[in-house]
């Protein structure tokens, strides 16, 4: 059953899910949402599994019309959304009826918000997943004007809760890292500077990856040229320029630059919402 259609795809629509492990080796990355804890947490508003679809917006500006009457949830940056030009609350179960149309404004923090339906979005899987990986191309297409979105029929009980705190927002993000495994290739200087600068998010912000830029660059004591090696989420590459890049979830599986350090897991969906001109620190986990 067709259920939304996309009037404005704003800056950047999506579907995610969980992504699709296991293809690393056949050049093929995970994807998946990039902040999974507020994919997981729309899900579970509606009574979804995590592994249902949801439609990643980022930044904001979409604009849905609603086909069939549905319950739905958004949950992750503070983003503002009206129906029917009347303002409804994220981060809480809604109900929302044929002819609606919902709104969303620009993000005030954090850069992506899930919207989740009851049943979860449906387009084919490829490779498992439902996955728009934006690098790779696998995956359905990003979304656009005039895309209509069916939903699926499989749901579990309500939730025992209507509503999902909002992340409160910060003004330095902290980002626990461990260093390693190329730390070795750095001066003592460059990796206490990891550690010790005030960050800062340039424009060069997306589903691969977030630069970052502070004081002065990170310098290598190591002039080899380091073949190429498995990348993982999280971690910070730093090429020759010396301004760190985070890896986010459309990542390349492999690259030849040194990764310093490493973000910890638990606080990936956290670099997820970083936007540019938000200032963050890194510190041992």
């Amino acid at each position: 059953m067709m259920c939304l259609e996309v009037l404005n795809p704003g800056v950047l629509l999506t579907i995610q899910d969980r992504g699709r492990p296991g293809y690393a080796a056949l050049g093929v990355g995970q994807s998946g949402a990039a902040d999974r804890d507020s994919h997981d947490a729309a899900n579970r508003l509606v009574g979804n599994s995590a592994d249902a679809a949801t439609v990643e917006i980022t930044l904001g500006g979409a604009v849905f019309r609603v086909l069939g009457d549905v319950s739905l949830a958004v949950v992750g940056a503070m983003m503002p959304l009206t129906v029917n030009g009347k303002p409804r609350p994220t981060h809480s179960l809604l109900r929302v009826m044929a002819g609606d149309v919902l709104e969303f404004g620009y993000a005030e923090t954090g850069l992506r918000s899930y919207l989740a339906v009851r049943g979860g979005v449906d387009v084919p899987p490829v490779l498992g997943s439902r996955s728009t990986d934006t690098l790779s191309g696998v995956g359905p297409e990003a979304l656009t004007a005039g895309s209509r979105l069916a939903r699926g029929s499989e749901f579990g009980d309500w939730p025992a809760v209507d509503f999902f705190p909002a992340r409160a927002p910060e003004g330095v993000v902290t980002l626990r890292v461990s260093l390693g495994p190329r730390d070795d290739w750095f001066s003592s200087a460059s990796t206490s500077a990891l550690l010790e600068q005030l960050w800062t998010v340039t424009n060069d912000c997306d589903r691969v990856g977030v630069r970052v830029q502070g004081p002065g660059p990170l310098r290598r004591s190591h002039r080899g040229e380091l073949p190429s090696e498995p990348m993982v989420v999280g971690a910070i590459q730093v090429p020759p320029s010396g301004d760190p890049i985070i890896f986010l979830t459309d990542h390349p599986v492999t690259g030849g630059y040194p990764v310093i350090a490493v973000v910890d897991e638990e606080d990936l969906p956290r670099a997820a919402q970083l936007r540019p001109g938000d200032n963050l620190r890194f510190r041992l986990g």
